[in-house]
């Protein structure tokens, strides 16, 4: 079984596993505001994990970089993409530990990605998870460790609780462009919200909208972070971040999946980005970026 490192913030309380390095539980009180799963897994839906080097798919698990065409692992199967990177199962290493009795604590991890099919770059990853009584802050950064340009994204997939049933959410999602898919789930157009069913600028209810789009055209409130907001029955949490570093953001309803739970993924960039382009990093050898994102009881 992977390490478990605990973590408390005043009535705040998270453990991280080394495994994915992912966010396996966070309470507020006695309240759960993220779906957990147990310590030996398996992880469900990819609750909790880091997303990269790119979020979402990679469509037909192939794209061109460098001159080169590059093919992926499918992991979609039913579709047959590349699905959420390459560390979603990865083993991670914790290089820092701290916990301050009930008032603040957190842990760094370090992963590697090593050249591999379909991707054959050195990114360093380190992931640091820093919790108090305002929240779980969470960061990564990721350096070029190789001697060429390598295509880049991230993003992040916790499934935020506020109950039993989504339908019974409360939703705000402060964008103004909706990114629409084809049958595969690939991009298709990027339309305005207004109109269509996927406009949660005003909280409203889910009900029986299904959503698993990409959103963007984020609008922060006054003290320039993005909050995507759920409220249920069992109370309300929120996901804010800096829209400039993650200007995307996917909302899974997970309609038909029998998952409790929103998904609120904030991201680099857009589904397929690989090969559209759209929002790619391309990081040069030597080269970091940062993305960070805090979830909190609202």
């Amino acid at each position: 079984m992977s390490r478990q490192f605990t973590l408390r913030g005043g009535d705040m309380h998270a453990e991280i596993s080394e495994r994915a390095a992912a966010l396996r539980v966070l309470r507020h009180g006695g309240r759960d505001l993220v779906t957990g799963w147990p310590a030996g897994g398996p992880i469900p839906h990819y609750s909790g994990t880091l997303l990269a080097p790119w979020p979402n798919r990679a469509g037909g698990a192939r794209y061109a970089f460098g001159g080169r065409t590059h093919r992926l692992p499918v992991n979609e199967e039913s579709l047959g993409h590349a699905l959420h990177g390459l560390v979603a199962e990865a083993g991670w290493r914790a290089v820092e530990w701290l916990s301050v009795e009930d008032e603040h604590g957190f842990v760094r991890l370090a992963h590697t990605i090593t050249p591999s099919p379909g991707y054959p770059f050195t990114i360093a990853l380190r992931v640091l998870y820093s919790l108090t009584s305002d929240g779980l802050t969470t960061t990564l950064t990721a350096e070029n460790a190789g001697d060429e340009a390598a295509p880049y994204g991230c993003g992040a997939h916790p499934w935020l609780l506020a109950g039993d049933s989504v339908e019974e959410y409360e939703l705000r999602v402060p964008a103004r462009r909706v990114l629409l898919t084809d049958d595969l789930l690939l991009p298709r157009s990027l339309e305005d919200v207004s109109g269509t069913p996927y406009d949660f600028r005003t909280p409203r209810a889910v009900g029986g909208t299904a959503v698993d789009h990409a959103f963007t055209g984020l609008v922060a409130d006054a003290d320039g972070l993005v909050r995507v907001r759920v409220s249920g029955p069992d109370g309300g949490v929120e996901l804010r971040w800096d829209a400039a570093a993650l200007p995307w953001v996917q909302v899974c309803t997970g309609t038909g999946l029998g998952h409790r739970g929103l998904a609120v993924e904030p991201m680099t960039c857009p589904p397929d980005a690989f090969n559209s382009g759209t929002g790619l990093i391309v990081l040069q050898p030597g080269g970091k970026v940062e993305t960070s994102w805090t979830i909190a009881p609202c």
